[in-house]
Order: structure tokens, then C-alpha cells, then sequence
């Protein structure tokens, strides 16, 4: 039935009978470091999902947090989670195969699927956040008639629906394409750029789409961070107290690089759809791998509201035996 559905919707028949499975060629790497890379992956890789994990559940479960700024932290926290998921398993089994791994046609049309859904949801939640903490620093006595939970909700719902169209955008323009060759896909995972080297048919649209809703929006979504922080800084140095200034300041730089780490490299990668180089391989790792790693770090390290959370709930799960 699952198979059947897919067929109608994608309307492209013929590449479920001629392509069974394609091969991930990995992260360029001399095969003799393979077992060294994937080890220090899988523990990046177990990282991740332990410090997005607790971040998630200190929001869910500490009625405090429960405030706009706080539920986007935790959406950030579930989009990280699930992206890291989502790509890594298969780049750690490129490292212990030299000569690719192997993903079903079914397992690429799922991870192209959700690793658009999740990465261009991710975008325009990065954007939303930078509004938020203009919205609290530039305009402190309206953040809360602008930005109350029911209107952070509204935007997490349009951010999510949003992430679903591009999505399906372009898991369906992908796979109505026709594939011939040898199905070795120049990445390590399932990505609409290297799958259009693939291509038996004129991949055009394709690319026009990727340049445009991909590279253009993610320029965009970076230019209305860029003017958020912009504004943000100036408020800062207006402030009377030097140490003030520095926190803030310091807050803010470690929130914009983690950005910067996620829409550089897809500005970089996705404004260039006719080009495939071992670079964007190489490039692809700082928002799959470092941004979804880093996310966790900077936005609980640097925030006195977080670590007092995380500590009420060690507290609350030490386990103190009676006498």
C-alpha cells in the first residue's frame, strides 16, 4: 500500500522498476582513517542527541520555561535531533565501507524527504528566534502583547507547515526525474544536488527551484538575521553598564555564529545546484553535524535561565537513598 501511494503521488512509475537502491559514496577520506572518523562521529553523533535530549525535556518539563523565547529553543532542540538522525547513521557506515554504502530507492526518497523537511524548518525557526530576542532587547515593554505563547505557537505551526511544502517541493520534482548511470551519489546522504547528477532527464527545473527556494531563501532568512542582530547591537552599546554590554554582546556573537555555522554553507551549497564538488561534501558537515552539536552548548551555557532549569531537574531525578 505504502509502495502504491508513493507511485501515485510522485507519478514517476518507471523509476521504482528500472532503480532499486543507489549507493552513498561518504565523506572523501583515506580508508585507513575509516575506523578512526567513525568512532569520533559516533560520538559527536551520541552528543547531539544526549544534549538536544536533555535541552527538549528541561523545556518540557519546567512549567518556567514555558515562555516564547524557550519553546523555540525547544523546537530547535527536536529539529536537531531528528536531523542528526536522520543523516548520520549513514555517513558512520560510509566510513567502515570504502566503496559506498548502500540506501534502498524507498530509504533515499525518505531521507531526502524529511532532511528537507527538517533542515528548511530549521531556517525559518533561526529567523523567528533572531525576531524574538529583537522583539525582547529593542522592544522590551511590547514583547509580551507581540510575542505571547499563543502567537509563538501560530508561528511554530506556519514554520512547520511551511518546512512540509518546500519538502514535498522537492522530493516530488526529484523523483519524477528518470535515473540512469551508476547510481553513486557523490554525497553522504540523500541531498537534491548530487541526485540530480543522476539524471537521465534535462534536471533545469530542478536546479531553477533549488537556486530559488533553497539558496535565495536561506540568503534571505540570513539578511533578516543579519538586520535583527544589526538592531541589536546598536541597543547594546547604548547600554550604561560596560559589564552589561559584555554578557549581552557575548550572548548574542555565540548565537549568531551558530547560525552562521547552518546558512553560510547552505547559501554556499544551494545556490550553486550545477556544481558538484568534493567542497560541498566536505561544507554540508558544518549544518548536519557541528550546528545540531554546537546548538545545545550555546544555548544552555550562556543562558542563566536554562542552567538554574537544569539544575532543578537534576535535583528533582537525584536519586537519594534512605536510611
Amino acid at each position: 500500500m505504502a509502495v502504491e501511494f508513493l507511485q501515485l503521488v510522485f507519478k514517476q512509475p518507471r523509476n521504482w522498476t528500472l532503480v532499486s537502491e543507489f549507493t552513498l559514496m561518504g565523506l572523501p577520506h583515506v580508508p585507513e582513517m575509516g575506523s578512526l572518523l567513525f568512532f569520533i562521529f559516533l560520538i559527536i553523533y551520541l552528543f547531539t542527541l544526549t544534549g538536544n535530549s536533555l535541552v527538549l525535556m528541561t523545556i518540557w518539563l519546567d512549567s518556567r520555561l514555558h515562555k516564547p523565547m524557550y519553546i523555540f529553543l525547544g523546537h530547535l532542540s527536536f529539529l536537531d535531533f531528528w536531523f542528526s538522525t536522520v543523516t548520520l547513521p549513514k555517513m558512520l557506515e560510509g566510513f567502515l565501507e570504502p566503496g559506498g554504502t548502500v540506501i534502498s530507492f524507498m530509504g533515499c526518497l525518505f531521507q531526502l524527504y524529511f532532511s528537507q523537511l527538517l533542515g528548511s524548518t530549521e531556517c525559518f525557526l533561526y529567523t523567528l528566534m533572531s525576531y524574538d530576542r529583537y522583539l525582547a532587547i529593542c522592544h522590551p515593554l511590547h514583547y509580551s502583547y507581540i510575542m505571547d505563547k499563543m502567537k509563538s505557537t501560530r508561528l511554530a505551526v506556519a514554520m512547520w507547515c511551511m518546512g512540509f511544502l518546500h519538502s514535498f517541493l522537492h522530493t516530488s520534482l526529484t523523483f519524477r526525474l528518470s535515473f540512469c548511470g551508476t547510481m553513486k551519489i557523490d554525497h553522504f546522504f540523500c541531498d537534491p544536488t548530487p541526485l540530480l547528477e543522476l539524471a537521465c532527464t534535462n534536471p533545469s527545473i530542478n536546479e531553477t527551484v533549488i537556486f530559488f527556494s533553497i539558496g535565495v531563501v536561506a540568503l534571505i532568512c540570513f539578511f533578516l538575521i543579519l538586520l535583527s542582530y544589526g538592531n541589536i547591537l546598536r541597543v547594546i552599546w547604548n547600554l550604561g553598564q560596560a559589564e552589561g554590554r559584555s554578557n549581552t554582546f557575548s550572548t548574542c556573537a555565540s548565537h549568531f555564529i551558530a547560525m552562521a555555522c547552518f546558512y553560510i554553507p547552505c547559501v554556499f551549497t544551494y545556490m550553486r545546484p550545477h556544481s558538484k564538488t568534493t567542497l560541498d561534501r566536505i561544507i554540508s558537515v558544518f549544518y548536519t553535524v557541528l550546528t545540531p552539536l554546537l546548538n545545545p552548548l550555546i544555548y544552555t551555557l550562556r543562558n542563566k535561565e536554562m542552567k538554574t532549569a537544569l539544575h532543578r531537574l537534576r535535583q528533582r531525578t537525584n536519586f537519594v537513598p534512605t536510611e
